[in-house]
């Protein structure tokens, strides 16, 4: 019996050394953030912490800013003369106007649609709503419309606008740049 009794005893505490060597290595220290990039609330016309873009061969990564400047609401006039359907919109509707540079700080040259695609307007009433995709003849007077497959290249910055639609009578709170799914946004409070 004393013999059954050492294989078990020796048994548990080997078991319990792989388990605790193997803590070690789950808590290894990971790279420490700096504070800008914890950063998650910004001021118009501050740029974004550092976002990056890692190209399908795995071996670049070009890293960018998004710096949203100017936040402006239009009308239900705008929306009326901008040649947009109006029977395939849920209610009416009015255009916030986001004004955007992108920067490319590092790396190969990106489009304007994956850095700025993931911009989205929190309004009153915690609605959110992503940027307008349209194709057709559709203006809004004083945002012209871009080029999303444009290339955005280092030291080169772009500036963009986006029109954003919202609930009529709702104003925008923040203009957003999602992180995916497991991160918060980082978010420029709109002072309206």
């Amino acid at each position: 019996m004393r013999t059954w009794d050492r294989a078990i005893a020796t048994a548990g505490a080997l078991t319990l050394a792989v388990t605790l060597a193997g803590c070690n290595e789950i808590a290894a220290p990971k790279r420490q953030q700096s504070a800008a990039e914890q950063r998650t609330t910004f001021r118009l016309g501050e740029d974004s912490s550092p976002q990056e873009y890692e190209w399908t061969d795995k071996n670049d990564t070009t890293t960018y800013t998004v710096t949203p400047t100017q936040v402006e609401a239009g009308t239900e006039a705008d929306v009326k003369n901008s040649g947009l359907d109006l029977d395939e919109l849920p209610g009416p509707r009015i255009p916030i106007f986001v004004r955007t540079t992108l920067t490319i700080t590092e790396g190969k040259p990106l489009w304007i649609r994956v850095m700025a695609g993931d911009l989205a307007i929190r309004a009153t009433q915690d609605e959110r709503t992503k940027a307008l995709l349209v194709w057709g003849d559709v203006t809004w007077p004083n945002c012209p419309g871009h080029n999303s497959e444009k290339k955005v290249a280092k030291g080169k910055p772009v500036e963009i606008c986006t029109t954003f639609l919202v609930t009529r009578g709702s104003t925008a709170q923040a203009v957003e740049l999602w992180q995916g799914w497991h991160q918060d946004p980082l978010e420029w409070k709109v002072n309206s």
